[in-house]
């Protein structure tokens, strides 16, 4: 996947965008698999590379818990942004529909380039808004 096919980092340039990649690390989710839970600590967010993310809220529905679909996002997209809005917490419920690949950036590892590269921050955080 190309910096130009990333949500994150569009609208960057092509040397900014390589080096924000380059702060995540590769994680393999099995189909079926989760990625995270609501009410989690958001300690990253992630670009997904392959696959497809459905985005829930789990429910109670009649006694069970049932997830609803909110939203399903795939490769490109960024999910997790919680990591970088306090309380830090996942407000839904993540989970792979497919084996999916994800890029996890973590919340440190970006506002430590962010601090550096303020150009760079403001970029990304409107991409996510």
């Amino acid at each position: 996947m190309t910096a130009n096919q990333v949500d994150l980092v569009k609208d960057l340039p092509e040397t900014d965008a390589a080096d924000v990649l380059a702060l995540g690390s590769r994680s393999h989710i099995p189909s079926g698999g989760e990625l995270f839970r609501l009410g989690a600590e958001a300690t990253s967010l992630y670009v997904i590379e392959r696959g497809r993310i459905s985005l829930t809220l789990p429910l109670q529905v009649q006694g069970r818990e049932e997830d609803i679909l909110v939203e399903e996002r795939l490769p490109g997209q960024t999910v997790g942004w919680s990591a970088l809005i306090p309380p830090h917490r996942f407000t839904l419920k993540a989970t792979a529909q497919l084996e999916t690949e994800v890029l996890a950036f973590s919340r440190d590892a970006l506002l430590g380039y962010f601090a550096t590269h303020p150009l760079v921050g403001y970029v990304i955080t409107h991409n996510l808004a």
